[in-house]
């Protein structure tokens, strides 16, 4: 198990930094509906990340994705190509990044977090969680971790909480700190939004090429 938690902790640091979903999460906590529609939205980003693991773990299960202590060809082939997806994905995240003195270009959904009812919030949630596709190779590499790892079901269970509740901690966290400090958090959320709209594009950059490297590296050394 503390193997599988180890492989696992890369996936869900950079599951976490998600800037769109923490920009729509502080934007639904300063509108009128703050309430309700920052927990529908929490709750379906939660069950997004816990749906697309789940079903990873049973599928690559099945399939027989591992072997004793070593990764399958397949599972290998899998990772070498996450990783070259991310790869990819960071070049063009780097390319995109704001020029100095630059206004960033945010999603056209965010303008309209105002009008969103609680149903709509939540299915945002499950959406930027289980379909991004930063988070979705990150739940699926994580998936076939665990199926590797070749432990009893309730560690399996166990090791992929803790892979979703560090994965949507950044959108958790600021609807506790809006429940726990009230007036105060609007201040606070808006300061992490403005610095997270100018960085989003080179941090996440960064990020990405981070974890292509580890998911090249795995399956390279799982394929030699």
């Amino acid at each position: 198990m503390g193997k599988a938690i180890g492989e696992i902790l890369p996936y869900a640091v950079t599951a976490a930094i998600t800037v769109s979903a923490i920009i729509g999460i502080i934007l639904m906590l300063v509108t009128p509906k703050a309430k309700t529609n920052g927990l529908a939205f929490a709750v379906g980003y939660v069950l997004g990340f816990a749906l697309v693991g789940t079903l990873v773990i049973v599928f690559a299960g099945g399939k027989d994705y591992s072997s004793g202590s070593s990764p399958t060809t397949t599972a290998s082939i899998i990772k070498l190509v996450l990783g070259v997806l991310l790869l990819v994905a960071a070049v063009r995240q780097w390319r995109g990044r704001p020029r100095e003195n630059e206004t960033p270009k945010m999603p056209k959904w965010m303008a309209a977090i105002d009008s969103f009812t609680a149903g709509k919030s939540f299915g945002l949630g499950v959406l930027l969680s289980a379909v991004n596709p930063k988070n979705l190779a990150m739940s699926l590499a994580t998936g076939l971790a665990i199926a590797q790892a070749k432990i009893p079901t309730g560690q399996e269970a166990a090791v992929l909480i803790i892979y979703i509740v560090i994965g949507a901690s950044t959108v958790l966290a600021p609807v506790v700190m809006y429940f726990a400090m009230a007036d105060r958090a609007a201040t606070i959320l808006g300061g992490w939004r403005k610095w997270l709209e100018q960085n989003n594009a080179v941090v996440t950059a960064v990020v990405l090429l981070v974890i292509a490297a580890v998911l090249i590296g795995h399956g390279i050394t799982g394929l030699s």
